[in-house]
């Protein structure tokens, strides 16, 4: 088995070896992976994080050792870009921008330096709302994980991320984590809310702020409010998502 990590601010994860196919996520500057297939021009990864698999072209990775792979596996804690944007010199003398949620654990394997802000542990759970909101506005983007681009289980596992806390890629594999709450008024800021379609599919996800308000993408990152109905945008005079649960993961 062959192994990598990601050397760029960002690479899109496809859904088949496929310039044209749907992105399904995203790898960012220093996230690692195995390699469970190799063509010519494309490989399926399997992200070490959070386990997500697809498709990334081979002009943009690093193979890596076994070993190194596993040494980067076993460093704990893990530090973090927490800068909404920052920099790293390459070899070369260049400068390669990175966002906010990248790996900083081992540039020096990629010949780069970096001496932007990271954060590494657990933060309590109040700083999650103070992350969250670095990201209004960040535009939809299927598949997207950064304040330039973001989805809606891409925006609550960065969030989370950032804090030291790990979540699933998308919102249905995050409503399996934590604990169910019976009601909105035992939830608190931080904790998680589920949306699900007319066949009861979960969908949709955003994170809890206080006072019956949430941050989640719609269109953007916003903030509208929650009841137990669902996601209520005062803008449009109608509810957007149907309320399934709310989970306590921290």
């Amino acid at each position: 088995m062959q192994y990598g990590i990601c050397p760029l601010s960002i690479v899109p994860i496809r859904t088949s070896p496929d310039d044209c196919a749907e992105m399904s996520s995203q790898l960012l500057y220093g996230e690692h992976f195995k390699v469970l297939e190799s063509r010519k021009k494309w490989s399926r990864i399997r992200a070490a994080y959070d386990y997500f698999e697809g498709w990334i072209p081979n002009n943009q990775l690093s193979f890596i050792p076994e070993q190194v792979y596993n040494d980067i596996e076993a460093l704990e804690p893990q530090k973090i870009c927490s800068d909404v944007i920052s920099h790293i010199c390459t070899d070369d003398g260049m400068l390669l921008p990175i966002l906010m949620g990248s790996m900083i654990n081992t540039p020096a394997l990629l010949n780069h330096t970096f001496e932007g802000n990271t954060h590494s542990g657990k933060n309590p759970k109040d700083s999650l709302v103070d992350t969250a909101v670095m990201y209004l506005k960040a535009p939809f983007l299927a598949g997207g994980k950064t304040p330039f681009g973001i989805d809606c289980s891409g925006f609550t596992q960065m969030v989370y991320k950032i804090n030291g806390h790990l979540l699933a890629r998308t919102a249905e594999e995050q409503s399996k984590q934590g604990e169910a709450l019976s009601f909105i008024e035992e939830s608190e800021p931080g904790d998680l809310a589920f949306f699900d379609d007319n066949e009861g599919i979960i969908n949709h996800v955003g994170i809890i702020l206080q006072d019956n308000y949430i941050i989640h993408v719609n269109g953007h990152v916003r903030i509208d409010r929650i009841d137990h109905t669902g996601i209520f945008n005062s803008e449009e005079k109608l509810y957007t998502h149907q309320l399934r649960v709310i989970k306590k993961v921290i």
